[in-house]
């Protein structure tokens, strides 16, 4: 399993020519999204707020469901993370749909820190570029079902994610991914610490 993730992470890297700057990565429709991020997030909000479950549950955890409130230093440290996924908002679907924990690794990078979901049949993996002192920036792929590894960023417009990671807790961050391709307006993803 291992070998697997440095392999795709190697590949990550290929696909992104490893420069520290993710604006020199991110194509177009990528850098639209991240600008965007906040008026889907509104939305992605309301949306899910008419759904019973979702309306409850954004107002149990503030923290993961405000977009105003990160904390400084976003770089999750490497590790094994418990990860869970809510998508919000919705083309077609309910607008709140939460899953369950699933397994997410962070590897150790000096200009790009690989991110990677290791379980489960849509698995994101890409790397986090440091942004400011409260956000760092994730570009990456979607891997489905049984595929190896992932594809090189930028190959596939409906596989490329782009979206925001904050730490929002003394041992809790998200990836916020704003206009995902498939389903919702904004999927969030939860990333905890193992230990």
């Amino acid at each position: 399993m291992r070998r697997a993730i440095a392999a795709a992470t190697l590949i990550l890297i290929a696909g992104a020519g490893q420069a520290a700057d993710w604006r020199r990565i991110a194509t177009q429709p990528d850098r639209c999204r991240l600008r965007g991020w906040r008026d889907a997030w509104v939305t992605a909000l309301e949306q899910a707020r008419r759904v019973p479950d979702g309306a409850a549950a954004i107002a149990a955890d503030p923290m993961l469901y405000d977009p105003d409130h990160p904390l400084v230093d976003p770089m999750p440290p490497a590790g094994e993370y418990r990860c869970r996924a809510v998508k919000l908002g919705g083309r077609g679907v309910p607008g709140f749909v939460p899953y369950t924990w699933f397994g997410c690794r962070v590897g150790a990078g000096a200009d790009a820190v690989p991110l990677m979901k290791t379980t489960g049949s849509q698995r994101p993996a890409g790397l986090l570029y440091a942004d400011t002192d409260a956000r760092a920036v994730f570009l990456g792929t979607l891997s489905l079902g049984d595929e190896a590894r992932p594809m090189p960023y930028g190959r596939d417009r409906s596989r490329d994610m782009a979206g925001i990671v904050e730490r929002i807790g003394e041992r809790r961050w998200r990836l916020v991914l704003p206009y995902p391709a498939f389903e919702s307006t904004l999927d969030l993803i939860e990333l905890v610490p193992v230990d």
